[in-house]
């Protein structure tokens, strides 16, 4: 999931126990994900969305049970980028924002990606999310589990006061994040190109739900229906980018730009694109045989091989690659926003791409 870009709860639009404040906030919000908005009113709109989706998201956690409450507000308090409302918020731009179904239609995203980190947690066996413990930690597996179960029927009961349409798009998201999350755990079939999985991966589990957000903003604002699929076309798009420079943060920088220590996908053996690059290459230069031979024993959790390889990774052709990669997916999610007119939220989603093929240069 892409979830590297933390702003802490006390700095994201919305963030305060009145439902949230403006100005700011939301300017180092927009900051932390490379966003660029010059319109002032289109800010405000965008921010007055956001703060109102974080008055929802509390009250629709909210559970006669306290216990269910306190876990299922767990990670709504930690903070995070609110990626997806924010999509759903420049995507209403092109409608009316104003309309009274764009925040509940937001909320549902969030909700839904929520869900998905309880149980992320549970599978990767985490013991941090967003710089608290993770629920499963905190409570236990069952617990976590449960929670995001929680977590997706609200989304789906509101995502029924939208109508049907929204509840066959929010179905059909949480299909493809289900088998994405399966492909993912079963692995690369017999002769099946390892990098083209991942990609389908990364897709499914990240870019679908960015794509429905980019898509709800613009269906529950009246856009056009070639507004709305140019909105969907580029979220799936820059969804992909997002997780790919993640990938790319995690081997190439020196700080803690991705949310984690650098190389940590690397100390656990997770076949990010940078690796599965260099695996699949045939170079025969020394560097490039002795990464290869590193990489294919699996997890690095020795100190020296864990140095070594990423020492490697930084200079070799893979790491190149992958960030030709990243830029082509970011120039692609900038070519499906064609379709809309010239106006400043498509100006930010644009600044997005510039951010991305910056970010990992």
């Amino acid at each position: 999931m892409v979830d590297g870009v933390v702003i802490p709860a006390g700095e994201r639009s919305g963030a305060t126990d009145s439902g949230g404040r403006r100005g700011s906030e939301g300017t180092r919000q927009f900051s932390a994900l490379g966003l660029y908005l010059a319109d002032p009113r289109v800010e405000a709109s965008v921010l007055g969305l956001l703060e109102a989706v974080e008055v929802d998201l509390r009250a629709n956690v909210t559970s006669a049970d306290p216990f269910v409450t306190e876990a299922a507000r767990h990670l709504v308090e930690a903070g995070g980028k609110r990626f997806r409302p924010l999509l759903v918020a420049l995507g209403a731009q092109f409608g009316d924002p104003e309309n009274p179904q764009v925040v509940p239609a937001a909320v549902v995203m969030e909700l839904t990606h929520l869900a998905t980190l309880y149980h992320d947690d549970v599978m990767d066996e985490a013991v941090v999310r967003r710089g608290a413990p993770s629920a499963n930690s905190r409570w236990t597996n069952s617990v976590a589990i449960l929670v995001g179960d929680y977590l997706f029927a609200r989304a789906a009961d509101i995502s029924a006061e939208l109508g049907p349409e929204a509840v066959r798009l929010q179905a059909r998201t949480f299909a493809r994040l289900v088998h994405g999350q399966i492909a993912e755990t079963v692995g690369p079939r017999a002769g099946e190109d390892p990098v083209a999985h991942y990609l389908h991966v990364i897709a499914e589990k990240t870019g679908s739900l960015i794509a429905t957000s980019a898509r709800f903003g613009g269906l529950f604002s009246g856009a056009s229906a070639e507004h709305i699929e140019a909105l969907a076309g580029y979220g799936e798009t820059i969804g992909v980018a997002f997780q790919l420079s993640d990938d790319l943060l995690d081997i190439a920088s020196e700080s803690t730009q991705s949310g984690k220590t650098p190389g940590t996908d690397l100390r656990e053996g997770v076949p990010t694109l940078p690796v599965l690059y260099a695996l699949a290459s045939d170079d025969s230069d020394a560097a490039s045989v002795r990464l290869r031979e590193i990489l294919a024993a699996g997890p690095l959790v020795d100190d020296a091989l864990h140095a070594e390889a990423l020492g490697l990774l930084r200079d070799s052709p893979a790491l190149k690659r992958a960030r030709e990669t990243v830029r082509s997916y970011a120039e692609d999610a900038r070519a499906r926003l064609a379709p809309l007119p010239d106006h400043p939220a498509r100006r930010a989603l644009e600044s997005l791409c510039d951010y991305i093929a910056d970010r990992t240069s």
